[in-house]
């Protein structure tokens, strides 16, 4: 074989794992962003689910110091809420919505609440029903990096 084959030869050869090792690093790059990318967007609509999850039961359980009862529908998007948390987040984390939505039906058939009252709630702790809510849902965000 001729000498100069054998140098277009190699140097084709090497031109062409170059071009391989090129696309691969690229591949990978581009694989890599893509993950990343999906985990923020799963971090952010939990982030959102669970801060409108906050927002609606805190309004709710306000509501039930001073009201007996309550019309359905108030209660209808807060068990939505915790039907998307089935498809998003982990149990641990329905089971303490759900733990959650019982207290605030709970205080709707409790009679109704004075200032004082509230204030006894507050220093026994049983003021805040989200407060392990939202400690189980920094755990589950805190896995997203």
């Amino acid at each position: 074989m001729d000498t100069a084959y054998l140098s277009a030869l190699a140097a084709l050869s090497g031109s062409a794992i170059g071009g391989m090792t090129s696309l691969a690093t690229t591949w990978l790059t581009q694989r890599g962003q893509e993950k990343i990318q999906q985990r923020t967007q799963d971090r952010v609509k939990r982030e959102t689910l669970f801060a409108q999850f906050v927002d609606e039961a805190s309004c709710l359980y306000a509501d039930a110091f001073t009201h007996e009862g309550t019309d359905l529908a108030k209660l209808s998007a807060l068990y939505a809420m915790i039907s998307r948390m089935r498809l998003l987040a982990s149990k641990n984390i329905v089971e303490h919505a759900e733990k959650v939505s019982h207290m605030i039906i709970d205080t709707y058939l409790a009679p109704n609440k004075t200032f004082r009252d509230v204030v006894e709630l507050r220093k026994n702790g049983a003021l805040d029903p989200m407060k392990e809510f939202s400690e189980a849902c920094r755990v589950e965000l805190g896995k997203f990096g």
